[in-house]
């Protein structure tokens, strides 16, 4: 779609979502006592409302996504010595798409591996098992989408790495000033101290497939269809990882480090987050507005300027019913395009492969994620063919590399589903 049919689309999808949480409401508050078929309505609602709240952000990315690339496309033809059009990696992207039709025709074949050798405008070499490297094109407009649709790519550090031993460091203040008189004493104080952060790294892969007369058909977009089909299983793949990874060949999620602690920042060991507890063992705390505004102000004012709320779309739902007491609710309308509700005057980010309300769970994650976690994209995918495994289909097995850590466990703040 157009920008123009993305803005639409998201104009009907938030009129959507004020409908279904004006409904919500209205149940709740002509609601004097709950039965069975009561609960049952309105469980249906929030449920409604989780998905419409979940397809409203789906579009919000798409369209900043494009937005940002018509933006991109225009800054750089309007730059004076801008980058002149690559004869080679123009010739290299249809000698790819010639391979993926007739990976048998000797022609073909010589063709992409004259390419392999010059390497000049190609992402990644050619590897022993005898894949392709994807042409420049194809391998941008994937990790362009990738990040679209992954939220927590939207909100988080993104770094291109050339090689899976990256580190970083993080300034735990451990420097120390003193007081002294003109011609007092100078002690020497503190000194600084760093934390090293190694993102841990996992290769993932994508297998696509489409029957060999599809191929054949002319009219067949084999660059869109790959693009397309990878985006969705390197989304759905990365995104549960940067939340509960387990670091074992894969990246380390922000949810599976040391076990959350309720010390505050100064008392925690580098690495650890800090969680507030709800009160409750198993619910959302009787004044779940107090316990919010507690984890918003137990983060530091200087996280506190790009802070995020991040939680699946049922635990959303289940907030828009929530009232201060004042009886002002939780989730308010805001001015801005994209997720039309904030939290506590912050933005809501949906991401659905983080828990559900359950006791000991962490369901709701607030801080500034772009100093808190760190992804790191080996730059770089590559492309197998495969027409064995399945007779009559064509699997291109695609593959890339990417780590992920928590950063900076200052940035970060958790809402525990238990009374201490």
């Amino acid at each position: 779609m157009d920008l123009m049919e993305l803005k639409n689309a998201l104009d009907g999808a938030n009129q959507k979502i004020d409908k279904t949480l004006a409904d919500l409401r209205s149940e709740v508050e002509g609601t004097k006592s709950r039965d069975v078929v009561q609960e049952t309505k309105l469980t249906k609602i929030e449920a409604d409302l989780a998905a419409s709240l979940k397809a409203g952000q789906d579009i919000a990315l798409q369209m900043k996504a494009l937005d940002d690339r018509i933006r991109d496309a225009e800054t750089k033809a309007a730059r004076p010595g801008g980058k002149p059009v690559n004869k080679d990696a123009d010739e290299y992207k249809t000698a790819f798409e010639n391979y993926l039709r007739n990976p048998l025709d000797p022609q073909v074949q010589q063709k992409m591996y004259d390419f392999q050798r010059k390497a000049a405008d190609v992402r990644t070499s050619t590897g022993a098992s005898g894949g392709f490297a994807l042409p420049e094109e194809i391998s941008t407009d994937i990790a362009r989408q990738v990040m679209d649709i992954s939220p927590i790519r939207s909100i988080a550090r993104v770094v291109q790495v050339g090689t899976s031993d990256y580190k970083e460091l993080v300034d735990l203040n451990g420097f120390a000033t003193e007081w002294v008189g003109e011609t007092g004493t100078r002690n020497q104080t503190n000194t600084p101290n760093l934390g090293e952060v190694a993102p841990t790294f996992g290769s993932l892969v994508a297998k696509p497939e489409a029957t060999v007369e599809s191929l054949e058909d002319l009219f067949f977009n084999v660059e869109s269809w790959l693009a397309d089909s990878a985006v969705q299983h390197f989304a759905q793949g990365e995104g549960l990882a940067f939340v509960s990874g387990d670091g074992t060949n894969k990246p380390t999620g922000f949810l599976a480090g040391p076990a959350p602690l309720a010390t505050a920042d100064a008392g925690r060991a580098f690495g650890t987050l800090q969680y507030v507890p709800t009160g409750q063992a198993a619910a959302l705390a009787t004044n779940p507005f107090d316990t919010f505004k507690d984890i918003s102000m137990t983060l530091k004012a200087g996280y506190r300027a790009n802070a995020n709320w991040v939680m699946n779309s049922l635990t959303l739902a289940a907030l828009s019913k929530v009232k201060d007491s004042q009886g002002v609710y939780l989730l308010q309308r805001a001015v801005a395009e994209g997720n039309p509700y904030r939290l506590e005057g912050f933005g809501i980010t949906i991401a659905e492969d983080m828990p559900v309300i359950a006791a000991n769970a962490f369901p709701v994650a607030f801080g500034d994620f772009a100093r808190g976690y760190l992804i790191a994209d080996r730059v770089g995918m590559s492309i197998i063919r495969d027409e064995v495994t399945k007779p009559g289909y064509i699997r291109y097995i695609m593959r890339r590399r990417l780590g992920g850590r928590l950063k900076d466990t200052n940035a970060i703040k958790l809402l525990k589903i238990a009374a201490t």
